[in-house]
């Protein structure tokens, strides 16, 4: 079955996840205050709405409930932000998803219930930062506040042993969870298969550990 989403908020995040969702073929309901953002949206979103999302009314009357997941990407007004999440927890929603502008909005967005809180200008500044830091990552994604998930390319140090001669998770505390070769997706790689220069890591672990790897290896 298609899920069915719904963004509220049609700024330059909420705008982004509407696109995103609707060029994967998923049925978006797209809410702003501004109708000249709605209209952007007309022939993207399969249902835009010009509404105010702090009236329970109109999220009511749209059926809001009944959708699987709701995005909260309301810029920069914080109230609304909250008062909309308090009321789509208060109308039964499954799945919330809420932007972040702080750490306090963070915390009231917690108490009140929000499923997922993302951090978009902060998590996109890591990213960039652990990129820039390092010529080996590709890429970031942070898991928790000291877990991650990063795509190392392979160096000469690493080309040309096994897993198991290197012995990266007892010797890091890291995993390698899958290995891109080229075109090809190596999940779970066997102990017995060597690394080959220009392999493309995909390594779990926590930050810490993952830094002392980049640091001896790299």
């Amino acid at each position: 079955m298609k899920k069915e989403f719904a963004v509220i908020g049609l700024g330059r995040f909420g705008g982004s996840i509407c696109k995103a969702l609707s060029e994967e073929g998923m049925e978006v309901l797209a809410i702003d205050k501004d109708e000249d953002k709605v209209n952007e949206f007309a022939n993207i979103a399969f249902h835009p709405v010009v509404g105010d999302s702090t009236d329970e009314m109109v999220l009511k009357s749209l059926g809001i409930r009944n959708f699987d997941h709701v995005i909260v990407a309301i810029g920069d007004n914080i109230q609304a932000s909250i008062l909309t999440t308090l009321i789509l927890k208060e109308l039964g929603v499954k799945k919330i998803t809420v932007k972040a502008q702080n750490d306090y909005h963070e915390k009231v967005l917690s108490k009140i219930g929000a499923d997922h809180i993302v951090h978009p200008e902060r998590d996109m500044g890591k990213r960039i930062a652990h990129n820039i830091i390092s010529n080996n990552v590709l890429d970031y994604l942070e898991l928790s506040d000291e877990h991650s998930i990063v795509e190392i390319v392979a160096s000469d140090q690493l080309a040309g042993n096994t897993l198991i001669e290197l012995d990266i998770r007892a010797n890091y505390g890291i995993n390698i969870v899958a290995i891109k070769r080229g075109r090809e997706i190596i999940v779970s790689p066997q102990a017995e298969d060597p690394i080959q220069k220009e392999d493309i890591l995909i390594v779990i672990g926590a930050d810490s550990d993952i830094h002392r790897f980049e640091k001896r290896v790299l």
